[in-house]
Order: C-alpha cells, then sequence, then structure tokens
C-alpha cells in the first residue's frame, strides 16, 4: 500500500488481480471528487463492470444504473449510463490526460457526467481540455494494464469493492 498523504481523497478499488489506489484531485474538481466518493460510500460500485475498454487507449466503467443488466452494456448509452443522481457540470482544468489518470466519461454534452469514468492506458493528451481529470491512480496500475479488452468486454472484469480510504 501506498503512503496515503489524504484518506478521505483517496479510493482503493478492488480488482480480481489486486488493490488499485486512486488519490481524488478535490482541489481541481471537487464535485467529481465528491461523487465518486458518495457513490463508493454508498456501494453502487461494487461489482460494477468494465464495459468499455479499449487497448492502449483506456478502461471505462461506473455505469451504476445498469450495473445489474447481464453485461452491463448498452451500446446506445456510451458514457451516457449513470446514477439516480444529477449529472454534474464539467470542471475542465489544465491537468493532461496522463496514463493512470481518471478522466470523466460523458455524452457529447460536456455537462453530461454522472457516475462513469475512464482510467487512462497511456497519455491520451488529445482528451485534454474536453473531459475532466479528477484523479490519478497512485498504485496498482499494473492491476488496471490486466483488465479485459473489449466493447462489450465477453466477459468484463468488475470492480469487486470500490471503499474511500478514510472509511476502511
Amino acid at each position: 500500500m501506498p503512503d496515503i498523504k489524504d484518506p478521505d481523497n483517496t479510493i482503493i478499488m478492488t480488482l480480481k488481480d489486486g488493490d488499485v489506489v486512486i488519490e481524488l484531485l478535490p482541489d481541481v474538481a471537487p464535485k467529481h471528487s465528491e461523487r465518486m466518493k458518495e457513490l463508493a460510500r454508498a456501494g453502487k460500485y461494487d461489482n460494477v463492470a468494465f464495459h468499455r475498454v479499449i487497448d492502449g487507449f483506456m478502461a471505462q466503467t461506473g455505469d451504476v444504473q445498469h450495473a445489474n443488466m447481464e453485461n452491463n452494456y448498452n451500446p446506445g448509452r456510451c458514457g451516457t449510463g449513470g446514477s439516480d443522481l444529477p449529472d454534474l457540470p464539467a470542471e475542465f482544468s489544465k491537468l493532461p490526460h496522463d496514463r493512470g489518470t481518471l478522466g470523466a466519461a460523458r455524452s457529447q454534452n460536456p455537462n453530461s457526467a454522472n457516475s462513469q469514468f475512464f482510467i487512462n492506458f497511456k497519455d491520451n493528451h488529445f482528451l485534454n481540455g474536453q473531459y475532466t481529470v479528477y484523479g490519478r491512480v497512485i498504485s496498482g496500475m499494473e492491476h488496471v494494464d490486466k483488465i479485459q479488452r473489449g466493447e462489450p468486454p465477453a466477459n468484463p472484469d468488475r470492480m469487486i469493492a470500490v471503499k474511500v480510504a478514510g472509511d476502511v
């Protein structure tokens, strides 16, 4: 486990291969950081599939609305399945979409992010200024790299549990 500086703004995501520790960035994207903590504390992210995983690009998850669907994916709603909470306004910043950063998934409307997010497999700077960056993986990126690929994957990997480090 890495040295966690702010346990109340750190997420521990358990995947099949191990824990991924994510540092949230409330100074940059306070609403997105708060939403992730709220959904994690409510257990909404537990057992949710990675429904869109593109090799050399990113792994997307967080569709809590469709979490109990057979494959947790509806191609017509990519990035739009959310939660029962209102959508969030964009919180764009100068932070780049580097390897290991968390970006808020959304529809074409910049203010439509809700519960879905993606983790960048590599630097994806073409996304800069278009999607909210609100966290970064500080430990366990090797587990993210092993997530099953596909749109959707035939046997999608899931977030087994997602907790706020300060609550554990």
